[in-house]
């Protein structure tokens, strides 16, 4: 429950997590294209408010590359290989700490929910890091396996919310240098994603 000390939202002290939007999950996952839309969303946030970004690949010689239309190939974001559900790997966690030290809370979004996003979670919350959860942002196969993995994660520590809700928290004020930025990327319609907890 350390996680539960850095909830509050800063671009100064937060990363975004991506896991796992690859080729071969698009047709299996409920809501697939809705959960890249705003992960897309999230990732200009990250880009605009110079923001750390990490991105992996749930073994990609199988599963395929990161679906283009995430944008990472636009940042040139270098997604990392991955065997284990977790995204918490000792090179992942070593750079965060050797180039963002000041990094305490981890913004997650992503495949699967009860998989990969649940294992990242506790893994972060474990090490201390603040972790919040975008639940428009998360999917699985199963309807029924998210739904009790975020219940699982609440109790855990970790912060649910959504997409424009971590937007507006990282902005903190209309009077931010950047708002008129950020206002466009909220204003631009997301997708109607049906991911209700």
């Amino acid at each position: 429950m350390a996680g539960r000390l850095a909830t509050r939202l800063s671009s100064v002290r937060s990363t975004l997590f991506l896991c796992d939007m690859q080729e071969k999950f698009r047709p299996s996952i409920q809501y697939f294209n809705e959960v890249v839309f705003n992960s897309s969303r999230l990732l200009k946030v990250a880009k605009l408010l110079d923001m750390p970004v990490v991105c992996t690949e749930q073994y990609p010689k199988g599963l395929g590359a990161t679906v283009p239309e995430l944008g990472i190939q636009e940042f040139g974001i270098v997604p990392v290989e991955k065997t284990q559900f977790s995204m918490v790997l000792p090179q992942i966690l070593d750079n965060l700490k050797r180039n963002h030290d000041q990094v305490n809370t981890v913004i997650l979004c992503g495949i699967e929910t009860h998989a990969c996003i649940h294992e990242t979670a506790l893994d972060l919350l474990e090490k201390g890091y603040g972790v919040h959860v975008v639940v428009d942002a998360c999917s699985s196969r199963s309807m029924l396996d998210r739904k009790y993995a975020f219940k699982r994660l609440e109790s855990a520590g970790a912060i649910l919310n959504t997409c424009e809700g971590v937007v507006l928290a990282l902005a903190q004020d209309s009077k931010h240098p950047k708002f008129r930025e950020l206002q466009k990327i909220i204003w631009e319609v997301g997708p109607d994603t049906g991911l209700l907890r």
